[in-house]
């Protein structure tokens, strides 16, 4: 019996949905059914009644949550004593999106340090379309990067943070090139993260109306980025963590252009059949560190 199919069995039960439940674990719903599908084979019976009123166990399933609600507390539980009471040695590999790198590489590892101190780390720092592509290639154990709505089979993913975005220029810049909408943005270089990052994306379907779309410059590092812009090369939409001493300062100001910005949302990516607990406990111990 597999331990997943048990935990997406107490998900879809938890949320009452099939759909919640595919949300919550980053999956397809046509997976979210497979895997209670094969659930339901391996017991020759059925757990869900669906219909016009919802989803809802069966009466065989109300029998099933709480045995499985234990296993799966017990599998955690013997996870973590295991790794505890056997420090893990070795190397991991992890890739970290630049901007949580700018923000959280060294609190992260000075704290993977403390909780296992026989472990090397090898650290990447890059967008998160080549971090996933190396993960998925065997080349990573782990990858912090940006959050992409397309849920990738092949992984679990877990949710990290989200910080807010602001629009953001020098006072000099704005006052040459006053903006107060998307058209009048497009009269000044925008700074951007690379193309097929999820900025980039956003940004190309925010200027996807105008005639003359702004000229842009993109850079892979959010510190690159953030002098060029303080040096008035260019405006950019960049995290408030990144920005928010500046504006302070009155060194960046920010401003609106008729559209809130989305917030910028990470997360934490591993292989599906990678069944070591390593890589989950540094990213329970990170969302710690990061929240």
């Amino acid at each position: 019996m597999r331990l997943r199919n048990l935990d997406t069995f107490v998900k879809v039960a938890r949320l009452g949905s099939f759909h919640a439940a595919a949300q919550q674990l980053h999956a397809t719903q046509p997976a979210i059914s497979a895997r209670i599908n094969a659930l339901e084979d391996e017991l020759n019976t059925q757990l869900f009644i669906r219909d016009k009123s919802g989803t809802r166990l069966s009466p065989r399933g109300v029998q099933l949550l709480p045995y499985a609600e234990k296993l799966l507390a017990i599998s955690q539980e013997m996870k973590q004593q295991i790794a505890e009471q056997n420090p893990q040695k070795g190397t991991l590999r992890i890739g970290i999106a630049d901007t949580l790198a700018h923000l959280w590489l060294s609190p992260l590892l000075k704290h993977w340090q403390e909780q296992h101190p026989l472990m090397s780390f090898e650290l990447i720092s890059d967008v998160t379309p080549t971090l996933l592509k190396q993960l998925k290639e065997y080349e990573l154990d782990l990858a912090l990067t940006v959050t992409y709505l397309d849920h990738d089979p092949e992984l679990v993913t877990q949710p990290l943070c989200s910080y807010p975005q602001f629009w953001v220029a020098t006072p000099e810049l704005l006052q040459r090139h006053p903006v107060n909408s998307i058209d009048s943005l497009g009269h000044s270089p925008v700074l951007s993260f690379p193309r097929r990052t999820r900025p980039w994306d956003y940004l190309q379907q925010l200027f996807r109306p105008l005639e003359e779309p702004p000229v842009f410059h993109t850079c892979s590092s959010v510190a690159n980025l953030l002098t060029l812009t303080l040096q008035g090369v260019g405006m950019a939409l960049l995290p408030e963590p990144i920005v928010k001493t500046h504006m302070e300062q009155g060194s960046l100001v920010s401003f609106e252009i008729g559209e809130q910005p989305p917030e910028l949302a990470f997360c934490a990516n591993w292989r599906l059949n990678d069944d070591r607990i390593l890589p989950q406990l540094l990213v329970q111990s990170g969302r710690e560190i990061i929240g």
